[in-house]
């Protein structure tokens, strides 16, 4: 089996691993790395519950594999946080009810970091358009929506 040795920044880490050439970067994350908030669903690209940001875009990273990550820049759910604080969109889903079993929900938010960096201050209908390649089998998408809105709202009085 041949491997490929991965050079990458991971949550602001420089990370250099040896990996199996066909490893998908969602078992990179999980798997090597041990970043378990990037969540095996579908494994087709449908769910959105891998969804983490490569050089700042949200990819589904159960689509690609962990060699196309090399030499670029990674961010997961566990890299919005600093240290005890938690980043706005992470607030705005408990504080507004945007989680229920919580599985989507790093998926969700890792979109929702990529829609509100191209539109800080989405409507409602540009939130759920923003997020349409994500499903929640739990919610109405109501409070997800809400959440969103939220975040901005904070994020935008914060600049």
């Amino acid at each position: 089996m041949s491997t490929h040795r991965i050079e990458c920044t991971v949550n602001g880490e420089a990370t250099c691993l040896d990996v199996p050439a066909h490893r998908l970067l969602s078992d990179f994350l999980r798997d090597d790395l041990h970043l378990t908030g990037t969540k095996r669903g579908c494994e087709t690209g449908i769910c959105g519950a891998c969804s983490v940001l490569l050089d700042g875009e949200v990819v589904k990273s159960c689509l690609l594999l962990a060699v196309q990550a090399n030499g670029r820049e990674l961010t997961t759910i566990e890299g919005l946080a600093r240290g005890d604080t938690l980043h706005p969109l992470q607030e705005s889903f408990m504080r507004c009810g945007g989680l229920q079993c919580g599985y989507c929900t790093p998926g969700f938010i890792m979109a929702s970091c990529d829609l509100l960096k191209n539109n800080p201050n989405p409507s409602c209908d540009e939130v759920r358009h923003g997020l349409s390649g994500n499903l929640c089998r739990c919610t109405g998408y109501t409070q997800i929506v809400e959440s969103v809105r939220h975040a901005a709202e904070e994020m935008n009085h914060g600049n």
